[in-house]
């Protein structure tokens, strides 16, 4: 045994003399993109910008893709992975990924609400038409001045961030040429977006991927209505009954959300099940 012993230490030795012995180049930086800092309520906040590989090498036009609550600290490298996951298997299209950091997201993204509850809880809520107003007419001019965009401008966003997304595409559909809103927090004011939304008049909008996991409550509630109302008019995920809660929507969903946003000819996707399951009018499918 202690011949064994002996044997094990001096491999281990020779090992490890073999290991410190091998160069190691002087230790890169890894840069995956830029950020610029630009102020909005009272707050500098980043843009988180990533440019789609061979961006430099080519003149291609990309779309643009902004990811709320996108700060380093917040959801911008999951997005990013996932965005860039979607590419590696065809899923969507290239695009300018862009992570908007929010700084106060109740005041941010949230309309004023009248229920005494959430505005004790959230004091600072209520400015949202004021940062849709900054999104279009300071961020995104910057963005379309900067990069090499091909015209269309995505949003995406969670929970409050979905709120957001929603309010937008019912206030104002054009300022984007898609929409995602993923879990949103249609709870937030005694669900009074949901019971605001106009009725299917078969005005054309552009498309929406809208989630529900297992929030139930008025969050359900407050998303099923909105289903109701405008019946077949967006993609309806509908995962309550699932592995995808409020807490994973995110990581679970985006990938079909830039999949029916951004979607390509790519004809080996349902192969390896990478599909958009979600309720939508037969134009979509087509």
């Amino acid at each position: 045994m202690k011949s064994i012993a002996a044997a094990g230490a001096a491999l281990a030795f020779v090992w490890a003399a073999s290991a410190s012995a091998q160069h190691v180049s002087d230790a890169e930086p890894i840069t995956i993109g830029e950020a610029l800092t630009v102020m909005t309520h009272d707050a500098d906040r980043k843009l988180n910008v990533v440019l789609p590989r061979g961006y430099e090498q080519a003149e291609e036009r990309f779309p643009l893709v902004l990811v709320l609550d996108g700060g380093i600290g917040q959801d911008f490298f999951l997005s990013l992975g996932v965005e860039r996951w979607n590419q590696l298997w065809g899923r969507s299209e290239p695009a300018i990924l862009i992570g908007v950091e929010t700084v106060d997201r109740q005041r941010e993204l949230l309309p004023p609400t009248q229920v005494d509850e959430e505005r004790e809880r959230y004091p600072s809520a209520g400015e949202s038409e004021a940062f849709r107003t900054w999104l279009t007419e300071t961020v995104l001019p910057i963005l379309r001045a900067r990069y090499r965009h091909d015209g269309r401008a995505m949003i995406v966003g969670e929970s409050a961030a979905g709120h957001f997304v929603v309010e937008t595409w019912l206030a104002q559909p054009d300022l984007f040429d898609g929409y995602a809103a993923l879990s949103p927090s249609l709870q937030w004011n005694d669900s009074a977006l949901a019971g605001a939304a106009p009725a299917d008049d078969g005005t054309p909008r552009p498309p929406l991927f809208l989630s529900l996991a297992d929030e139930g409550g008025a969050t359900e509630t407050g998303v099923m209505e909105l289903r109701e109302t405008l019946g077949a008019r967006f993609c309806f995920a509908d995962y309550r009954a699932s592995h995808v809660h409020h807490s994973n929507s995110l990581h679970q969903l985006l990938p079909q959300a830039l999949q029916y946003l951004l979607p390509t000819e790519a004809d080996w996707l349902g192969e390896y099940g990478l599909t958009v399951e979600c309720e939508m009018r037969e134009a979509d499918a087509e």
